[in-house]
């Protein structure tokens, strides 16, 4: 069998093990959050479009409300980038770089969690290195480039790139960012300026523009939160600061994510070719989809670290190119195989240790818990278990149902998901509120909320002369409620005390693993809802 059959061999089979990773690990605290988003479909999120709620909510129709339901795509979706990576690789280079681009996408950390996690990164990666891929074939069907004979300026890749693109917009906003790098190439040369006057680019872009009416219809709707977010996150609204310190961490988590020889390496091509992008055309169309997207947040972790997996897209046209500047080192040179080697096989043990670090103590390797970061995929379960059990007693003890409060959004998500009787107090109300906010902080903000006030039914009268507001009444009045908190802490905070008559502290629940503490819940009881004063 040749070493191409081998390679595809072993990536079905890894596709395989990635499935089966998606039953066998809990949901992590956003995996939970985004399936609240999928039993509620929209146009739009408080933070996000509406792609990962749709691709959670097409798993879930097929495997049911499952980690495997949640995650299905992921792995399906890793599978795809791998394809398109292999193939692009091999279209603008040679086999041997598409088959060792292949097999570095596999063993980076961020891209084998990304394969069995299901977040926002696996759609917008395989979107990006999609609409990659579609653009290069659109400038080669229409036969303008900047190297080659002129030609007719249009071909179906054009539009097919601005719908790839405009559904990598819906998952994650960082893929409009795409549209700057296409017309950042197309400025870079005279003949590829032509395409400006061509049909080509305005149907990709107007075909683009079809994707960003359902964002600013819902934001419209819900004054524009969305931007609000985005801008505060990136930290566009503080003023910018130069701090060196911060700029290091950020290339230190993409070292850590990326593998860091295999990170370094990226990087080393990356001060290579760009002098040569100036008179070739392929280093200059890859590093068109990283220096943008790179360079922004770079730029912008001067003044505060971002996010490691915020770059990940633009990661990908740089791999390619990495791939074929170093297969070539590796002919000439045997310590470049050996440092090649040894960059792989260390991004196996970081992509073990994100998702799974008990391999390393069961081999008698001590990991403390503090820096476990596989630690958000465990324990939701038990923990959900031991809050139903304070619930039944309570309303044992009470003789009425209470309602359930988490301390935010990731809890409440994580108890919503593994609660076996996960009550609606109405329609589309979570199982699990987060405390009352006169600010929207997150989707739960804009989804019904123990703290409003409903409708009177046609006769029906306030049954308390407090209520002041008119035609509308607050049905959770006077009733109890179970805050859970994971934050520590020997009381409640304000938005709980403030807002319920009597709060009292009845359980502590720790989950542990292995002898070790993995988080604490402290559960409070609330009585008698009367609500914050203004």
């Amino acid at each position: 069998m040749t070493s191409k059959r081998w390679i595809f061999l072993s990536l079905g089979l890894l596709t395989l093990l990635r499935l089966w990773l998606t039953t066998s690990i809990e949901l992590a605290p956003d995996e939970a959050y985004y399936y609240q988003w999928s039993l509620r479909p929209d146009l739009c999120y408080f933070s996000k479009g509406p792609g990962v709620a749709a691709a959670i909510r097409l798993g879930t129709m097929l495997l049911g409300a499952t980690e495997a339901g949640v995650r299905l795509l992921s792995p399906l979706l890793s599978l795809g980038t791998s394809i398109l990576v292999y193939l692009f690789t091999r279209r603008l280079f040679s086999e041997r770089a598409a088959l060792w681009a292949l097999v570095a996408c596999n063993l980076m950390p961020i891209l084998n969690v990304g394969s069995v996690v299901m977040t926002i990164d696996p759609l917008s990666i395989f979107f990006w290195t999609a609409g990659l891929y579609s653009f290069w074939l659109a400038l080669e069907h229409s036969g303008i480039r900047e190297e080659g004979e002129p030609g007719a300026g249009w071909s179906m890749w054009w539009p097919f790139t601005g719908l790839l693109i405009g559904l990598g917009f819906l998952c994650k906003w960082t893929n409009g960012m795409q549209l700057v790098s296409i017309i950042a190439l197309l400025l870079s040369g005279p003949r590829l300026r032509r395409h400006f006057r061509q049909p080509g680019f305005w149907m990709l872009f107007l075909v683009f523009l079809i994707f960003t009416i359902p964002p600013l219809v819902w934001n419209a709707q819900h004054l524009w939160i969305t931007f609000s977010h985005v801008s505060q996150r990136g930290g566009f609204q503080s003023e910018f600061q130069i701090r060196p310190g911060e700029a290091l961490s950020f290339l230190g988590a993409h070292a850590v994510v990326y593998s860091p020889l295999l990170f370094l390496a990226m990087l080393g091509t990356l001060t290579r070719e760009l002098p040569r992008a100036r008179d070739h055309f392929k280093p200059r169309f890859l590093l068109a989809f990283t220096l943008p997207l790179f360079g922004m947040y770079l730029l912008l972790s001067f003044k505060k670290a971002g996010e490691a997996n915020w770059t990940a897209p633009a990661m990908i046209s740089l791999l390619v190119l990495a791939a074929a500047d170093w297969t070539e080192r590796a002919r000439q040179a045997a310590w470049v195989r050996r440092y090649l080697g040894i960059g792989m096989a260390l991004g196996v043990l970081l992509s073990v240790a994100v998702l799974n670090v008990d391999l390393f103590r069961h081999a008698g390797i001590p990991f403390p818990y503090k820096r476990d970061p596989s630690k958000k995929l465990r324990g939701w379960r038990t923990a959900t278990e031991a809050v139903e059990r304070v619930r039944v007693a309570s309303e044992k003890e009470l003789g009425l149902p209470v309602f359930l409060i988490a301390n935010g959004r990731g809890l409440a998500s994580e108890i919503a998901f593994y609660l076996k009787d996960p009550r609606q107090e109405g329609p589309d109300h979570p199982p699990v509120y987060t405390p009352e906010s006169q600010s929207i902080e997150d989707q739960y903000s804009l989804w019904p909320r123990y703290d409003e006030f409903v409708a009177l039914k046609p006769g029906q009268r306030h049954p308390d002369s407090q209520f002041t507001e008119e035609g509308g009444i607050n049905p959770f009045h006077g009733r109890t409620a179970l805050f859970i908190t994971d934050s520590g802490g020997d009381a409640p905070p304000s938005a709980i005390t403030g807002g319920f008559e009597k709060t009292e502290f009845i359980a502590c629940v720790d989950i542990e693993h292995f002898g070790f503490r993995l988080r604490q819940l402290r559960i409070f009881r609330c009585a008698n809802y009367r609500g914050r004063a203004l």
